[in-house]
């Protein structure tokens, strides 16, 4: 159960934090990634808040044998940079600088009641379920 709500409030924390940032405005996304016009250097802050952040809880979590709630780190299996690897990178990017949404602002998204995040949100899901059935091991 401590599992759970642990996950449930790094999750409403995350959230909470995109919202703040306005990065589940696709507008200021937007005006981020357009750096040959009219540039808002602001979300850099928050990828430079971000990334502190992780280098510091990656230390200390480096200097613990497990988890706190967990037996076990769960490490990625795979280290290798290959084909399909960068295929979904740059479908990720390509999607994220048409629309200025992405995955984790797009669920937080959701309370804002805007049908084009409705919309990317069904899709996001659609193109996950086709990849599951596609690429079942």
């Amino acid at each position: 159960m401590g599992g759970y709500l642990s996950a449930l409030f790094c999750g409403t924390l995350f959230g909470l934090g995109l919202t703040l940032a306005q990065m589940t405005n696709p507008e200021k996304v937007l005006g981020f990634l357009d750096v040959a016009g009219h540039w808002d250097p602001s979300l850099a802050l928050v990828m430079a808040g971000a990334l502190t952040t992780l280098a510091l809880m990656q230390h200390l979590a480096r200097r613990r044998s497990a988890p706190v709630l967990a037996s076990s780190f769960n490490e990625p299996k795979k280290a290798r940079i290959d084909v399909r690897l960068l295929t979904g990178a740059a479908l990720f990017g390509i999607g994220w600088g048409l629309s200025g949404i992405c995955p984790g602002p797009a669920i937080a998204a959701l309370s804002h009641g805007r049908i084009e995040i409705y919309v990317f949100t069904a899709a996001m899901f659609a193109g996950m379920g086709l990849f599951q059935r596609l690429h079942r091991p």
